[in-house]
């Protein structure tokens, strides 16, 4: 079932940003405006948009979330790659995205200490992160 979910999830999220959708979208809001007059502007002629982009937003939320959920996965991967790939990188950073905001705040403290003096730091980052303490492990 998952399986299935994230093929039409791909599949609706790709079909949705596309400008044929687009286009659809702005003629379906012209005919709706046109036909304005023909039910003389009626709370029903209002009830109809009202109602299927109410519906169509609350299943689109849901869609865009798992489309973003799997890039974000798929990005995090890759940089993990790079960052295992990297010899001076600090392996500490892999689990990054699962840290705490205060652990991200020191380490991005850290990285922007690192641009002001990097031979100073990058000595001391490697040092840390190959004595195993990271920075983004609770304290």
């Amino acid at each position: 079932m998952h399986k299935h979910f994230t093929r039409f999830a791909r599949a609706a999220s790709e079909t949705a940003g596309s400008y044929v959708a687009f286009l659809a979208a702005v003629l379906i809001v012209i005919v709706w405006a046109a036909s304005g007059p023909l039910f003389k502007f009626s709370e029903v002629w209002q009830l109809v948009i009202n109602t299927g982009t109410t519906i169509i937003t609350f299943l689109m939320v849901f869609l865009i979330q798992n489309t973003q959920n799997r890039d974000s996965k798929a990005i995090h991967l890759k940089l993990d790659e790079l960052i295992n790939a990297m010899k001076a990188a600090d392996d500490a950073l892999i689990p990054a995205e699962d840290a705490t905001d205060e652990e991200l705040r020191e380490r991005k403290e850290r990285y922007e200490a690192l641009a002001k003096d990097p031979e100073t730091e990058h000595r001391e980052a490697t040092t840390t992160a190959a004595g195993g303490a990271s920075g983004l492990s609770p304290s």
